[in-house]
């Protein structure tokens, strides 16, 4: 499993005093403010920034960092990837899973059948969408619900679904 997830992008500064909007990645914008640390994917390598501020404007999230006090300081840091360690992100509860770790995991029906790989996941509101696709390149679309998604197994690569009828 990856030690670092990205969070998000940042996209544009905001104002002159060095805060950045950011397009947020995670599925609960609050985890910026209990978060000690995060880092920039920059070119040179991982940059670590402390959090000094968070808010939110329309659908970003506004961050301040501690050493960043100018419009040209957080213009450097425009279109640059925001990651966490996953251990500062502390423990999901039971049956919840980052997508980035289902990414490629290898899809079953209950009766043992091959149906291919976790190839994305689309969050519709109501429930996440699996895009399981096989050698053949054919796509099949599961719906994210209980009475489908029966057992993920990370330590195993796989995924265990029953195919209810119009599957």
């Amino acid at each position: 499993m990856k030690e670092y997830l990205e969070l998000g992008q940042i996209v544009n500064v905001k104002g002159l005093k060095g805060e950045v909007k950011l397009n947020s990645f995670a599925e609960d914008n609050t985890v910026f403010e209990r978060l000690p640390k995060v880092f920039l994917k920059m070119k040179s390598g991982m940059l670590e920034k402390q959090i000094e501020k968070v808010g939110y404007h329309k659908n970003q999230v506004i961050l301040k960092f501690k050493d960043c006090n100018s419009i040209e300081e957080a213009e450097a840091l425009r279109n640059t990837y925001l990651l966490a360690r996953r251990a500062d992100l502390g423990e999901l509860p039971q049956g919840v899973y980052y997508i980035v770790d289902l990414i490629g995991l290898e899809v079953y029906t209950d009766e043992g059948e091959f149906l291919g790989n976790v190839e994305d996941i689309y969050s519709t509101g109501a429930n996440d969408i699996y895009v399981v696709k096989n050698e053949m390149g054919k796509q099949k679309l599961l719906p994210g619900i209980d009475d489908v998604i029966k057992e993920t197994n990370l330590e195993d690569g796989k995924i265990i679904v029953h195919l209810i009828e119009g599957l």
